[in-house]
């Protein structure tokens, strides 16, 4: 099966620890505000090395190519689940999958023949975009648990389809943005609904790389050939077209499989601001713009999108600017949340709190256009309107990192599994899943029409 490559990334001991960048730049955010900053080292959610109470969830993985492995070896470090079965469209990747896994289990290219054991509870789907909904219909149907790749859908019927299916079947269903469940998007969340950022009507997100591989250029193996991929399978609710290894390989290239950076990037920026503010809605309207600058390589996608969304909220409105660059990897992932009394910043190590400074003080500029008798009897006014008032002391900066080798794909897979025992919902159910992915279709619609996207509840849709 096609690979769902959540991203491209550094290695796991740089990625989720504190970097020599992150560290200039939260001293640097501290410094212009005036404030001193304290940094504490999150401690490691217990639950991903916790057994079950009770049998480990079996699962079957669809999908082994980049992030279907990536998934394997998170889920060996957590012991309330246990790998039965792999399927794949390209032979080798069965391979692979129990080579990751570090053991033998049952592998085959037609995934239905996992939903029918007996011995399988839950499947997850790792496929390309545009097979998320087959497999996760077929599954529901068999009476299997979900959890799936994000983006969840490849549109929006797609993923009302998986909506419904996932109610009429009362399934577990767990959408696999997996910074949802990190112990630094819970801090975030923590300082977020303290009220510290005071009222947040403005969001900025973004998420770059600078290299092929990041820009989706994955390597396409020499031996691949119709006789170890099971192309028309692959090519199952998408257009008919001749065998090509680089559709196979490289998808997230094509529209016809994938979301594009909507699909890869977008989605998760949407799910964690979705997890920290309790935003859980579909874009409001949407208005993209960017270009295919860099790579020449046939793709459908632009290398550069940039999405200006706006949200109502229970705090009212709030506008979101979503952007990702793959020709520059300065600042490679953050997500900012500017409020009246404080800045909350998260990165991929890191969330900062820095306080405003709104303490009371004579402003100067105002009186600009005035004498200088005015201006003195203006600040003599303020003096006396505010005598005996305490000095405000330099606002301090806190910063929270995650413990060395963190992993949070671990901790989302845990508490999946945790779902799949109590029939308790998970925080990135089908309807959260539903919802960032709706962001991403509506951006690349508003991309690709050159217009504004809105989003229409009544009628499910996107509308121009």
């Amino acid at each position: 099966m096609a690979d769902d490559a959540e991203s491209h990334r550094e290695p796991e001991v740089n990625r989720f620890s504190i970097t020599r960048r992150d560290f200039v730049r939260m001293g640097a955010a501290a410094a212009a505000a005036g404030a001193s900053i304290k940094t504490t080292v999150l401690e490691a959610s217990p639950f991903a090395a916790q057994a079950a109470d009770g049998p480990p969830v079996r699962f079957a993985i669809v999908g082994t190519g980049i992030r279907g492995c990536d998934l394997l070896k998170a889920a060996r470090t957590v012991p309330s689940g246990v790998c039965v079965g792999a399927a794949d469209l390209y032979d080798m990747r069965h391979q692979a999958a129990q080579e990751v896994w570090g053991g033998a289990f049952a592998t085959t290219r037609d995934y239905r023949v996992l939903l029918d054991r007996k011995d399988v509870d839950a499947v997850v789907i790792a496929t390309s975009d545009h097979l998320h909904r087959r497999v996760t219909l077929d599954a529901v149907a068999a009476g299997k648990d979900v959890y799936c790749e994000k983006p969840m859908s490849h549109s929006v019927a797609d993923g009302q389809a998986m909506v419904d299916a996932v109610a009429k079947g009362n399934r577990i269903f767990q959408a696999g943005s997996q910074r949802v469940s990190s112990i630094l998007y819970a801090k975030a969340r923590e300082i977020y609904s303290s009220g510290k950022l005071g009222e947040v009507h403005s969001i900025d997100a973004q998420w770059n790389r600078n290299s092929p591989g990041g820009a989706w250029v994955y390597p396409v193996p020499a031996d691949a050939s119709p006789q170890n991929v099971d192309w028309e399978r692959f090519q199952q609710d998408a257009p008919a077209r001749a065998f090509d290894p680089v559709r196979f390989f490289r998808w997230r290239l094509f529209s016809d499989y994938s979301s594009g950076l909507g699909g890869d990037l977008f989605v998760h920026m949407l799910s964690g601001i979705f997890a920290i503010t309790s935003m859980n809605a579909a874009p409001v309207r949407a208005y993209s713009s960017g270009g295919l600058y860099h790579f020449k390589d046939g793709r459908e996608f632009p290398d550069f999108l940039e999405t200006l969304y706006d949200f109502s909220s229970a705090n009212g409105p709030v506008q979101v600017h979503v952007h990702c660059n793959q020709n520059n990897n300065d600042a490679d992932e953050r997500i900012s949340f500017f409020g009246s009394t404080g800045t909350l910043v998260v990165t991929g190590s890191s969330v900062t709190f820095t306080p405003q400074n709104v303490a009371a003080r004579f402003e100067a500029y105002g009186w600009g256009g005035m004498t200088e008798a005015q201006r003195k009897k203006g600040q003599e006014d303020w003096r006396d309107a505010h005598a005996g008032a305490a000095q405000a002391a330099a606002p301090e900066a806190e910063s929270f990192t995650v413990p060395r080798g963190y992993n949070d794909t671990a901790d989302h897979l845990a508490n999946f599994y945790r779902a799949v025992h109590t029939r308790q919902h998970v925080v990135e159910d089908e309807v959260f899943g539903h919802h960032a992915a709706i962001g991403c279709h509506m951006a690349n619609y508003a991309y690709f029409h050159r217009t504004l996207a809105n989003w229409d509840g009544d009628a499910g849709k996107i509308v121009g």
